[in-house]
């Protein structure tokens, strides 16, 4: 019994002494992923959904930045694998993916899928993955449990399909083959197979051939609003044992425009059509299609989405549909202008000091970040003003204080040299030059006559002190000399009466 109690109480100071290292612990691990930087999803209820055949469930999912920085444009998406197989839903839209913006440091936000179990999936549990990106790329992935309940025999449809009755064929929306498409980074361009559906007949073993986007390249490769490129968009045939044929594509551009007139498609071809026909391509082939397009003058900088629809043929002549799409990144050139300078004065000494102004008119479609101006020339001190980031037709204020550094011989250049960065930081330059006159320091020396009234009037009147005191010297000498004269005069008349009051020798 003793021994009962002793091993009831270590273990009862054990539990106490894990309960109370938890917090910390817990508390270590988070600091260590928040130092590490990550975006991380996890399921909002935190329990593994369960579905029902034919079932309209929704799924809630938080994605949180757990990184030091803001993070934009970004998205969310499914994975909807190789097969139908691995996809236990109904596909019943194009794309499942889901834009959420942007999320600050520590920001998390909800994005909720609602999702149909299909009636031919029997009892079992699925691996759901689910990709989040940004205009960067994939930010992080994670997989999640599923459960399916499998609908009772006597309900359940024939022939594989689903509870429409149309024939149940998907294409994943992260992965094909294994291999891990960027399906959201939208802004760096990209393209997406993500929940395209597949309609029309079967081969006899009931598979529909898949033609599938794997990548697409542009001619120039940068795209500039109001120029022509070309479009070149790579195919894939992943079925591998029969062949498509009699292919047909159709590329369709978002509408862009503020008002009527101004309102059309963000790219139009240049040969009048938006269709592309190709003959056909082999069991397990690729082949490629091309298309010569204009981008409206007028777009601003960002990614735009072409939608791509496919009509073709398998080799029992049933007609299939599908589509795609491609993310465009176009840009737009800077474009802006200089005021005149301002110079005053227009001539300075070494060592003096010039005020250079002017102003800069932002007359493009795009953001201008972190601007500035750096000045120099040979008879300057390099001098450098930052101005930072001036929004699409704004105005900004450049204004310098230029230092003479070294005469010239006449008026000198100055460069004026302006750097700037686009949305993606690259970092473009122009410059600007104007004349400055540096001219030696020059030490005029005034006449004596001239400095002295300078210096008496500004400071002490010692003219007026010494005037002063030389009279009084001089009252001084006259007075002393008429105090001897009269002391003199007093002992003379003293003496005279001495001599009167002297008897005389007869009267002795």
């Amino acid at each position: 019994m003793k021994t009962w109690k002793k091993a009831a109480a270590v273990l009862f100071v054990a539990v106490l002494a894990g309960s109370a290292l938890m917090p910390g612990l817990a508390s270590h691990a988070a600091e260590t992923g928040k130092k590490a930087g990550k975006v991380s999803i996890v399921s909002k209820e935190n329990t593994v959904p369960t579905y029902q055949a034919g079932e309209s469930r929704e799924w809630v999912l938080t994605v949180t930045n757990e990184t030091s920085a803001p993070i934009e444009q970004i998205a969310v998406a499914p994975d909807l694998g190789e097969g139908g197989q691995d996809w236990p839903f109904q596909t019943q839209v194009q794309d499942y993916r889901q834009e959420i913006g942007s999320l600050q440091p520590g920001e998390a936000r909800d994005v909720a899928f609602t999702f149909v179990q299909r009636e031919d999936v029997p009892t079992a549990r699925y691996t759901i993955r689910f990709l989040v990106a940004s205009a960067d790329g994939v930010l992080t992935e994670k997989k999640f449990y599923v459960n399916t309940t499998a609908k009772p025999e006597a309900e359940k449809p024939s022939g594989g399909q689903d509870g429409s009755g149309n024939e149940q064929q998907s294409i994943g929306g992260g992965s094909q083959g294994g291999a891990d498409y960027d399906l959201l980074s939208a802004d760096a361009g990209g393209f997406s197979n993500g929940g395209a559906s597949y309609s029309g007949g079967a081969s006899g073993n009931g598979a529909v051939p898949r033609v599938i986007v794997t990548g697409f390249t542009t001619d120039p490769a940068e795209v500039r609003a109001g120029s022509d490129f070309t479009l070149t968009i790579h195919l894939k045939n992943t079925s591998k044992t029969m062949r498509v044929s009699n292919m047909l594509f159709d590329m369709e551009a978002p509408t862009e425009g503020k008002d009527e007139q101004s309102t059309a498609p963000a790219f139009l071809p240049t040969s009048g059509s938006s269709s592309v026909y190709l003959e056909g391509i082999a069991a397990g082939g690729t082949a490629d299609i091309s298309i010569q397009l204009n981008a409206k003058a007028d777009l601003l900088q960002k990614p735009y989405s072409m939608e791509l629809n496919m009509k073709y043929e398998d080799a029992n002549a049933q007609q299939i549909e599908a589509a795609s799409s491609v993310s465009i990144p176009v840009k737009q050139d800077a474009r802006f202008e200089f005021s005149d300078f301002e110079i005053s004065p227009e001539s300075i000494a070494v060592g003096e000091e010039a005020n250079v102004m002017c102003s800069l008119y932002n007359l493009g479609r795009i953001k201008l970040y972190n601007l500035k101006a750096v000045f120099e020339g040979a008879c300057i001190e390099k001098e450098e003003v930052f101005i930072g980031n001036v929004e699409s037709g704004a105005t900004a204020s450049i204004d310098a204080m230029l230092e003479g550094k070294k005469a010239g011989k006449g008026p000198g250049k100055v460069t004026m040299t302006v750097s700037y960065e686009d949305e993606s930081g690259n970092i473009s330059k122009t410059t600007k030059d104007f004349q400055l006159e540096v001219l030696d320091a020059v030490e005029e020396e005034m006449p004596a006559e001239t400095m002295m009234p300078e210096e008496t009037s500004s400071g002490f009147p010692v003219l007026l002190v010494v005037l002063l005191a030389a009279l009084v010297v001089i009252l001084a000498v006259v007075f002393v000399i008429k105090k001897k004269k009269k002391a003199r005069l007093t002992m003379e008349e003293e003496g005279l009466l001495d001599e009167l009051d002297r008897p005389s020798e007869d009267e002795h």
